[in-house]
């Protein structure tokens, strides 16, 4: 990440209905010293375990040669000499595309078995020149390789054939939802939204392509974005400083942050409120059982309770997209980390007597260590960039 770009990395999945474990592993690195960000898309051959093993072991091959500068040909002919074959279709146990992409926009990518990847710029489909490579010991695989540059607001997207083949056989789609239609929803996506994030466009994908096989996934889905923009920030205060006088500190810091802003505790929502003298109002329409509710602040973007809500947001990160989460302040929290980039904590060491009672559970006072989970969860899965200051 620098001040001018920022390669924002999300994807979405559903395992092939009957199976608990998806064949296709999306997995993503991304090397902050260098200003590069991998990503590799593998799809096992059939489904369920064994598929998804396979899988795993090509793009864990594939992250740990492409990080090393192995030349991509290289990887890829290593890749496929230690995966088995097919004996009935004489084929590799898995398929591949792997993308290298650094800060200043210099794309590579190599491909083998998977459908096409999607370069998108302004909305439109982009063609992407690319080489057709022969392999030595594999004159009957042909990989494509392509190496070219980004725009700010490009988009790659990837996607397995799961996502192409979704709603085979069902009437006006003989072989599927197929490239062509595939590449059409994701133009009117982005035309739709220009600054959809990646999270949100591979949900989509996904969901079109669910929406076809009504009675469940035909086969595992996967989609894959890399969108190379300039980055989005959020703010996230959580707790009151540890000196009092340092509360206009934090109200002068929500006033000029460059970006989103998000409070999390009523305390320190109520100091906010006080030093730039706003109105806290409390929210009734997203009432949760477990979760308390939100409020609202004029000129800050989301307000909500402290350590219970960060809680639930890490074990929701934690889980994954894959549950149908509630609509309340935790999913809007979550929501609104994932559309940014950078999200920058600053957290209050206050101690909050409300949190002293031995019958509460005791997380709910280790409000640094939630912190800590949660910048890990961003960074280890959603390649977010973070920071943490204490006050």
């Amino acid at each position: 990440m620098t001040g001018e770009s920022f390669i924002d990395v999300d994807h979405a999945q559903r395992a092939k209905a009957g199976q608990l474990v998806s064949g296709d592993v999306f997995a993503s690195r991304r090397i902050k010293e260098e200003g590069r960000v991998i990503t590799v898309l593998s799809d096992g051959l059939g489904s369920g375990v064994k598929a998804g093993v396979l899988a795993q072991l090509t793009a864990t091959m594939a992250l740990r040669y492409t990080a090393a500068f192995v030349d991509v040909r290289q990887s890829a002919g290593t890749i496929m000499s230690t995966l088995p074959i097919c004996e009935v279709r004489k084929i590799s146990y898995s398929t591949f595309t792997i993308t290298d992409l650094d800060l200043r926009g210099r794309a590579r990518l190599i491909e083998h078995g998977n459908p096409p990847f999607v370069l998108l710029r302004g909305g439109r489909v982009v063609s992407v020149p690319h080489q057709e490579l022969t392999l030595e010991g594999w004159s009957d695989r042909n990989l494509r390789y392509s190496e070219f540059d980004l725009q700010l607001d490009d988009r790659l997207v990837c996607f397995s054939d799961g996502i192409t083949q979704s709603g085979l056989g069902r009437p006006g789609m003989p072989f599927g939802w197929g490239d062509a239609r595939v590449h059409a929803f994701l133009g009117e996506a982005v035309a739709r939204a220009a600054d959809v994030s990646s999270h949100d466009l591979a949900q989509q994908v996904v969901a079109e392509a669910l929406a076809h096989d009504q009675s469940g996934p035909l086969d595992d889905m996967t989609c894959g974005v890399v969108y190379y923009r300039q980055p989005r920030r959020l703010l996230v205060i959580t707790g009151p400083p540890f000196a009092r006088e340092r509360d206009a500190e934090l109200a002068e810091l929500v006033l000029h942050y460059p970006g989103r802003k998000a409070i999390c505790g009523g305390t320190t929502a109520t100091i906010v409120g006080r030093q730039l003298r706003r109105e806290v109002e409390t929210c009734l329409d997203r009432l949760d059982a477990d979760i308390p509710p939100g409020a609202r602040m004029d000129g800050v973007d989301l307000v909500t309770e402290g350590t219970m809500t960060l809680a639930r947001v890490a074990e929701m990160l934690e889980r994954g997209d894959g549950e149908p989460w509630p609509d309340n302040p935790a999913r809007a929290l979550m929501d609104i980390m994932l559309q940014s980039d950078i999200v920058d904590f600053v957290v209050g060491t206050r101690i909050n007597e409300a949190h002293q009672d031995p019958n509460v559970p005791v997380e709910l006072d280790l409000r640094r260590n939630i912190i800590r989970r949660l910048v890990a969860l961003l960074e280890s899965r959603h390649l977010k960039a973070t920071s943490v200051r204490f006050v």
